[in-house]
């Protein structure tokens, strides 16, 4: 008998057993605040008048998609073609991708989602549009397109009205593609740490939007949707009279670097999302060391935050360690904690599941099931 060939895994968790219980690290999904984000994003949304399509690069989790849908989300975003697969067989049929792909393998992928979901996709070169568009057009799909209008990120987007105008009229060329509207999102400002001052640019990108649907419309072309925003604009984007859907994808759980922001009023979400570890070494004096490491959380935003206690703090992060210092001098091996990370998207894209609790309970496990989907 081959006993390695019948050697499994213990589970990670335990639906119903106590939250001391989970093996760490773990990712944890606090259902409590989950739910309380969720919902004012929502309810923000629609005293707005402007559509929620969530963006599921944040948690890459059909089963937070799904609940977001069910709270009054019209779809979401993915980023990228491959990260959309897991939604569509999750019964999700109406995803926005809201970045620029190339490639002939990308067009298939795309021709490939259209015929099972009301799909929309970003463009800001008209090789782009003449390659969706024939695809499209020979497939028999119809395909949305937003070109994307560079409101202050530097990134993707184009930048003057003529390149937008020769999106566009790329675009009615192909019975395979219904132009959609325009893609607005400025990345760079939703991290801005000052309220006042995130308002202040929120609006400039507003403004510079805005210029791009009167211009359009100067042509006669009629601009139904401009879909952009972010977790950190989202409050001012909603009112600004210019977008009629956001993007925000991090509202759910709100991370270390979103948490150290200024936020005002009720909008700020609440955390959500920790990971659990435990201290496993305390061999050096004021110096303790536990098992999360660079392969459970991300640290492109900041080390992680340990929660609800003073006297530890994260130093170093290494492969499969974090360094803490600490100025009590009790020894507290085996010490379970919570961190927060400092960025929740690539954080989750380093785990399989979500352990969500509620009242220290493990209540369920949602998998992450576009964990590593890029291309």
């Amino acid at each position: 008998m081959n006993m390695v060939a019948d050697l499994a895994l213990p589970p990670l968790a335990t639906i119903g057993a106590p939250l001391s219980t989970v093996s760490t690290p773990a990712l944890l999904l606090d259902l409590d605040a989950f739910e309380a984000n969720v919902s004012a994003m929502a309810t923000m949304a629609s005293k707005a008048g402007v559509a929620l399509r969530p963006h599921a690069k944040a948690h890459k989790s059909s089963a937070i998609s799904q609940y977001q849908i069910g709270a009054g989300a019209v779809g979401i975003c993915c980023q990228k073609l491959t990260e959309a697969y897991p939604f569509v067989r999750a019964g999700i049929d109406n995803i926005h991708i809201s970045n620029e792909f190339v490639g002939a393998d990308k067009v298939e992928m795309a021709i490939h989602l259209a015929r099972h979901v009301a799909l929309s996709i970003c463009v800001d070169h008209v090789a782009q549009v003449h390659a969706v568009g024939q695809a499209a057009t020979a497939a028999g799909v119809r395909i949305g397109v937003f070109p994307e209008v560079d409101i202050g990120q530097g990134r993707c987007g184009v930048e003057s009205e003529d390149a937008l105008a020769a999106l566009v009229d790329a675009i009615a060329q192909y019975d395979g593609l219904k132009f959609r509207g325009l893609q607005a999102y400025h990345g760079g400002i939703q991290h801005v740490a000052g309220w006042h001052a995130r308002r202040d640019a929120a609006a400039q990108s507003a403004d510079k939007a805005a210029a791009y649907v009167r211009f359009l419309e100067a042509r006669g072309v009629r601009c139904p949707v401009v879909t952009g925003a972010g977790t950190g604009t989202a409050e001012f984007d909603a009112f600004s009279g210019v977008f009629t859907e956001l993007q925000p994808g991090s509202y759910i759980f709100l991370d270390g670097h979103y948490g150290s922001s200024e936020w005002i009023g009720t909008h700020k979400p609440r955390h959500g999302l920790f990971i659990a570890a435990t201290i496993m070494s305390s061999a050096k004096p004021g110096k303790l060391v536990c098992d999360v490491g660079l392969k459970g959380v991300a640290v492109d935003s900041g080390l992680p935050r340990v929660h609800g206690t003073a006297d530890l703090h994260c130093s170093a992060v290494n492969d499969e360690h974090a360094m803490l210092k600490t100025s009590v001098t009790q020894d507290r091996l085996g010490e379970r904690l919570l961190l927060i990370p400092g960025h929740c998207d690539p954080t989750c894209n380093l785990y399989d599941q979500f352990v969500c609790f509620r009242g220290g309970i493990v209540e369920d496990i949602w998998a992450i099931d576009a964990r590593g989907l890029s291309q």
